[in-house]
């Protein structure tokens, strides 16, 4: 195949990290995964921190794997940084995004900016760990009091891959500080709450070039030079919703995996009181789009549950657990209760037990539980977005880990009444991958990013089956607990 381009795609997620690589022509999108690790974070005494040195050795060894390529992006969860001090070494290891260190902070801020200025501003719904929350209550401590600049976590591994500092704009939305009209810093808020914004490292659009590979990286991997570093959307929502193949402008959304993200793409940002009061976010994402959305708890129940169990093979549970009656008992996915790890199925069965309904006893009651509820949670998300965006859509893209889980697919479907397309699974990675080989002009628009991936992607189609007066009637029913 001539005029073929390869990428490496770093895409981090919360449990694990791979580097993948793209073989990209105007005509062919081929995605192989070159290296995977684990991503484990560690209790120490002052708390829950990312191993980031573990995860920094994950993509030089991934890149090693993954033999030449034409460019390298980085994509990974939100929220967390690094600091770094006036030398641009790193001041301990980031702090996790599930640390208790934010427990009670958004009361304070909202004493100086309510909750509702915050939004009006910001169009970022209320999550405890967001970088806002976890700056305010880092405010005073000798690590922040040393820092000289803030690198949120793939900028940070970029700063390592390069010797050059940017901050993204998709991942910089998710922080709080980022006003989605202008699509800039919001320097107002930030100096109320006493935030001092020189700290982060200048804006970066997707697709901008973000340095190349250093000497010793170069050395370290294999690689010959140069090799460029592309700024990609790096959140990695914002890449799995660029892999989205939809040929229209009418679709809902669900990157599904340890979170579930169900929303739509807009054009401008929904502000108003309504959407602030049903915790929808407003994201920015590729082209001057909008991830209007809402964060669900996701597949991190069920992993936190088979974790419990020791592993049992998910195939045999998910099969067990189809054949359980629907709806028998669910929960509210995004409740903050499921946040924190440990214990999930004892929590889940007491918060039924709380609520009045059946308690699951048995693992696949237990699993059956958890998947009623993420598709109720999905079709609540869906309509309500919908509504509040005054955007209505005739269809829904599922992408991400959860596409392997036929059973949460169909689910969704019967939950929402609407067909559900799924695929691609490693949506986030493709997503990095088109876009830098739209930066060195290998493909076109977002539009023609999604063209390519429906033509080369595989993809299942869940109809509907019926009955969505019995998953309105389990809505009515968990709205009263």
């Amino acid at each position: 195949m001539t005029g073929v381009r390869s990428y490496a795609a770093v895409d981090l997620g919360a449990s694990s990290g791979r580097v993948m690589v793209g073989r990209v022509t105007p005509d062919s999108l081929d995605l192989v995964e070159a290296h995977r690790f684990p991503n484990r974070p560690v209790r120490v005494p002052e708390g829950l921190r990312w191993d980031i040195l573990s995860l920094y050795r994950g993509v030089l060894d991934g890149l090693r794997a993954a033999g030449q390529v034409d460019s390298v992006g980085i994509d990974s969860w939100a929220v967390d940084y690094g600091l770094l001090d006036a030398d641009g070494a790193l001041l301990g290891n980031p702090v996790h995004y599930r640390d208790a260190r934010t427990e009670g902070v958004a009361e304070k801020v909202w004493a100086s900016v309510p909750a509702a200025e915050l939004y009006a501003a910001t169009g970022i719904q209320y999550a405890p760990f967001n970088t806002l929350y976890q700056l305010t209550a880092a405010a005073g401590s000798a690590q922040l009091a040393q820092a000289r600049r803030l690198l949120l976590v793939p900028d940070l591994l970029s700063y390592w891959l390069t010797g050059e500092q940017g901050t993204e704009l998709t991942n910089a939305s998710t922080t709080q500080l980022v006003d989605p009209r202008t699509r800039a810093w919001s320097y107002d808020l930030a100096a109320r709450l006493g935030i001092d914004l020189s700290l982060f490292a200048p804006l970066r659009q997707p697709g901008d070039p973000a340095g190349a590979l250093r000497a010793e990286v170069l050395e370290e991997t294999g690689l010959t030079g140069p090799v460029s570093v592309t700024t990609v959307g790096s959140h990695d929502t914002a890449s799995a919703v660029a892999a989205v193949p939809a040929t229209g402008e009418r679709f809902a959304y669900i990157c599904t995996g340890t979170w579930s993200l169900a929303g739509l793409e807009l054009d401008a940002p929904v502000l108003t009181e309504e959407s602030r009061a049903a915790n929808f976010t407003n994201e920015l994402g590729l082209d001057g789009t909008v991830r209007y959305l809402r964060n669900i708890m996701g597949l991190w129940l069920l992993q936190e549950c088979v974790r419990a169990w020791g592993d049992p093979d998910l195939g045999v549970l998910l099969r067990e657990a189809a054949a359980v009656p629907a709806l028998r008992s669910v929960v509210d996915a995004g409740d903050p209760g499921f946040l924190a790890p440990g214990r999930m199925p004892e929590r889940i069965a007491e918060a039924c037990r709380t609520s009045g309904q059946p308690v699951p006893e048995s693992r696949a009651e237990v699993t059956r539980c958890i998947l009623d509820s993420l598709a109720l949670a999905h079709r609540r998300a869906i309509e309500e977005a919908q509504r509040l965006a005054g955007h209505p859509v005739d269809v829904v893209h599922i992408v991400g880990g959860g596409t392997r889980n036929a059973l949460l697919c169909q689910l969704t479907a019967d939950a929402c009444g609407l067909p559900v397309v799924v695929g691609p699974t490693e949506a986030a990675a493709l997503g990095n991958v088109l876009v830098q080989a739209r930066a060195q002009g290998l493909v076109g628009d977002l539009a023609d990013m999604r063209r390519l991936l429906a033509r080369t992607q595989p993809l299942t189609r869940f109809e509907p089956l019926g009955g969505t007066d019995r998953w309105r009637a389990a809505e009515a029913r968990l709205a009263t607990r």
